[in-house]
Order: structure tokens, then sequence, then C-alpha cells
């Protein structure tokens, strides 16, 4: 790996408590042209040094997709360079076996990816044959994805945006058993599981966001979350230590519980299904999988079963360019290449 550049629009978005998708289009095409530069000066290289440019096909929101897509099909076809398509959930499972590759750790298969970010929360078997790896959904997310629950408790709560961060630190400070949520089920009705999947392996955080939302309104901490707010608001570049002397024992309380319920699901239903699948490995990507609690009971439950759990780096845990382009190496090897007909996917599924 080269260069990995990362243009954030964190600041853009804050303000608003989520992702704007116009404001993230515009972003991109401001952004684009930059980005490319910096990279191939930090790598040290031209666009004539390269074999193959890769891009983004989705999931993902349209605008911001077809930003990048567009300038890949011109990049590709100015230079003559094979393109190459790539699936974002995808490009999170070879976030981890690049991370893997670095440290010459084996991936033992068949293994199981968890991909849990801000948009999406889904369980695949994966396996890779000949160089060419396939997987298969068996669990998904029926409503919230885990990362857009941290995101909309946090804006509840009046902390600040990306919600998994703030939540992540300042859930150290509280009691993750004061507030007792209980386990999170998801019967087979009004979710309908496609074929193949359990209802044992979805997952739905909407009703934890609701069990959230209704300890604020009974225990009256309204006026506390409006004035934490209007603090943190007026604080240029406000981080999570800024809230910790805004926030008293019931709020880091409900923060901590909050989060153990979201970690504790996704501990217990990804060990369960590769217990079902007899997997040999488990691989957690995805911006949530930067989550310090997370990590650390998926690592405990792992060695207390024996079976590998891997995670990327803090680094590679989040959007960025490099897992893009390790997932589209072993496609580029087996002349996987897109056609000039390639457009933007925003529901693109994987397996």
């Amino acid at each position: 790996m080269l260069s990995n550049v990362v243009a954030s629009q964190i600041r853009t978005h804050a303000p608003y408590g989520g992702v704007v998708p116009e404001l993230a289009s515009r972003e991109h095409l401001q952004n684009i042209v930059p980005v490319v530069r910096a990279a191939l000066e930090q790598a040290g290289c031209t666009l004539e040094d390269l074999d193959a440019i890769a891009v983004t096909e989705g999931p993902g929101l349209a605008g911001a997709l077809l930003v990048g897509v567009m300038y890949a099909k011109g990049l590709a076809f100015a230079r003559n360079k094979p393109l190459i398509a790539v699936n974002h959930l995808e490009g999170h499972i070879h976030a981890v076996l690049l991370e893997a590759k670095k440290q010459a750790q084996m991936l033992a298969q068949p293994t199981l990816a968890l991909v849990v970010s801000g948009g999406h929360t889904h369980l695949y078997l994966a396996e890779e044959t000949d160089g060419t790896w396939r997987y298969k959904n068996i669990g998904r997310t029926v409503d919230d994805a885990a990362g857009e629950a941290f995101d909309k408790v946090s804006k509840l709560l009046g902390l600040g945006y990306p919600g998994g961060p703030w939540i992540d630190w300042l859930s150290q400070h509280g009691d993750p058993h004061a507030v007792p949520f209980g386990p999170i089920t998801v019967k087979q009705k009004p979710y309908r599981a496609p074929q193949k999947q359990s209802p044992r392996f979805l997952f739905s955080f909407s009703g934890l966001k609701t069990a959230v939302l209704r300890y604020v309104q009974l225990h009256g901490m309204k006026p506390t979350i409006e004035a934490r707010h209007r603090t943190l608001t007026g604080i240029a570049d406000a981080k999570p230590l800024h809230a910790l002397p805004l926030c008293d024992t019931e709020t880091l309380d409900l923060i901590a519980s909050f989060q153990r319920a979201v970690v504790d699901d996704l501990v217990r239903k990804t060990f369960a299904a590769g217990e079902t699948f007899h997997t040999a490995s488990i691989v957690v990507s995805g911006g949530v999988a930067a989550n310090g609690e997370l990590r650390q009971h998926f690592l405990a439950e792992g060695r207390s079963r024996a079976l590998p759990v891997i995670f990327p780096s803090l680094e590679l845990s989040t959007d960025n360019a490099a897992m893009i382009a390790a997932a589209a190496w072993p496609k580029f090897v087996a002349g996987d290449i897109a056609t000039a007909t390639l457009t933007a996917e925003p529901s693109l599924a994987l397996g």
C-alpha cells in the first residue's frame, strides 16, 4: 500500500447529525481530483504506472457513487487502463484480508464476515477458490444498521457526529448494566427472511433506539440534552472529551448500556452463525469495527472458542481507497474487467 488518501466529510455533515446526500455528492465533486493527485504524489508514481483503475459501483448514495464511477470511467478511457468495478461491502471484507496479509496471517476458511457500518449490518460466508472470492449472505439488518443506530442515539442525546466514536469513548465512564435492555430478537413476521436466511441471524436496532428514546422521556432528560447540545455546538471542533463534564451519571449509564446491548447482539448472533455453518474464522469490518468494546468482546469470545477473529487496523476500518484496491486485485488477475456500460448501483447486493 503506497498511499491511502481519505477526504473526510464529517465537518460538513456534523451539523445535521447524519449524511446529507446532496452535500455528500458536492463534496465528492470538489475532492475527487485533489484526492487522486495526492494519492499519486504520496505513492511516488503517475497514472502511466498503474495497471488498472478500481472504483466502487455500489451500494451507497447514488449521487456520490456516480461521481466516482464517471470519473473512473473517464480516467480509464483517457489512459487506456482496465477498469475494475468493486462492491463496497466486499471492499470492507478485503480490508481485513489486506491487514492479514500485512501481518503474514493465514485466514482459515471458510470464514464468516460481519460487515457492520453506518449503512450495513450483514453476515457473509466467504471462501476463496482458485483466487476468486465467493460470498453467501446469511444475515442482515431488517431496519437500522448498527452504525446508524449509534448516530441516531448520539443525536438523540445531544452528542456529536458520527455517533460511534462519541458513544464508544463516553461509555467507558458509565455502567453498562445500569439500564436493563433485553436481548434483541427478530421474529419471522413482519420481516420475511430471504431464502437461506434464518431469523436467528437477522439484526434490528430500531427497537433499541426507541427504547433509549422512551427512557429519555420517562426520566425527563430532555432539558439536559438540549443544554448539552447548545454547549457542544458552541465549541469549535468539539470532541467526546468536551461532552464528559456535560453528562451526568444517568446519561453515561444510558450510553454504556446502549452500547453493551448493540455489542452483545452482534457478538451473540455472529458466533451463533459461525457455529451453525462451521466456519474456521471470523472477520469483522466496517466503521463500527473500530469500536473498542466490540473488538474486546469479539476477541474474548473468539479466544474462549479457539476461533480466530481478525479485525482491520483502525485506519482501514472506515471507508478508504485501499480496501477497494484490495478487493479489485483478484478481479484484475481473473480478467473481470468492467464494460463501458458500468454505472452506479445504489442497492447493489453481495452474494
